[in-house]
């Protein structure tokens, strides 16, 4: 049998290589487009929850619709459980994100979204165990331990987002006032007359900045809205600022929308 050229080997090596990356970035693809449904199935799941504990809030104190409420109540409890299954191989997801997390540049925003994403893999392991207590799979878990600790790992990767959010917000406001001395006697569009009528002097002034930033920067303003919507419920159940079920659903409707709305347009995300 003759001998396979060198030329031919290389060539054939360099077509499975082609094939082997195709297949790859293949599955790749596949898996992103799986989580992204999942994502969107579990959004629209957690925007019908607080919906129903808005509705059921707003509608109960009618005595005539005690049947209604009841519904509610039980639509909201169906999609909060419904919620636990589609987060059921999230720990992995955040794992791998506090992996990523660890290589950013910049300090700050490498510890705050670490300990956010760890802390979050906690939360989400706390929130199996609490799926296998309602499934029936494990009777003996003791729930309102659990819970809590769910909360409390919740509260801390919250606060850890806050905290990433407000770096970004004193580095552009830190930026704007730079760029506000450099231009002080330049030719300036209308955008930066805005801004320089306002001189960052006070507390009127500094918030007029903050506001032209939140506005040049949406990515920004719809992560720090979610993030103070999402606070609301870990503050009530932690004990920390006690309100009721209707600021709470209210709040977690309008953080589910900011979600969707950033699964359906990516560019609104804000980039780690």
């Amino acid at each position: 049998m003759a001998e396979e050229s060198p030329g031919n080997a290389a060539r054939h090596a360099q077509a499975s290589f082609c094939l082997s990356r195709c297949k790859t970035q293949h599955r790749c693809s596949r898996q992103r487009r799986c989580r992204t449904r999942s994502r969107t199935v579990s959004a629209f799941m957690r925007a019908t929850q607080y919906t129903c504990m808005l509705l059921s809030y707003v509608i109960e104190r009618n005595a005539d619709n005690d049947k209604l409420v009841l519904k509610l109540k039980q639509l909201e409890s169906s999609m909060s459980s419904g919620r636990k299954m589609f987060r059921l191989g999230n720990v992995v997801h955040a794992l791998v994100a506090a992996r990523k997390t660890t290589e950013l540049p910049e300090v700050l925003p490498r510890i705050c979204l670490t300990a956010s994403n760890l802390t979050r893999a906690l939360y989400f392991f706390c929130d199996t165990v609490l799926w296998l207590k309602s499934v029936g799979l494990q009777s003996d878990i003791n729930k309102a331990k659990w819970q809590n600790w769910a909360t409390k790992c919740y509260y801390f990767s919250l606060l850890m987002n806050l905290a990433r959010d407000w770096y970004e917000v004193s580095w552009r406001l830190e930026q704007a006032v730079q760029e506000e001395k450099m231009k002080e006697n330049c030719f300036w569009d209308e955008q930066h007359q805005q801004l320089n009528s306002s001189k960052c002097k006070g507390l009127h002034g500094f918030l007029f900045l903050l506001f032209q930033i939140l506005r040049s920067h949406p990515p920004l303003l719809l992560d720090v809205v979610k993030n103070l919507c999402d606070l609301s419920g870990p503050l009530d159940t932690l004990g920390i600022y006690k309100t009721n079920p209707g600021v709470i659903g209210f709040c977690g409707l309008l953080s589910s929308l900011v979600g969707i709305l950033t699964l359906a347009s990516p560019h609104l995300k804000l980039k780690e």
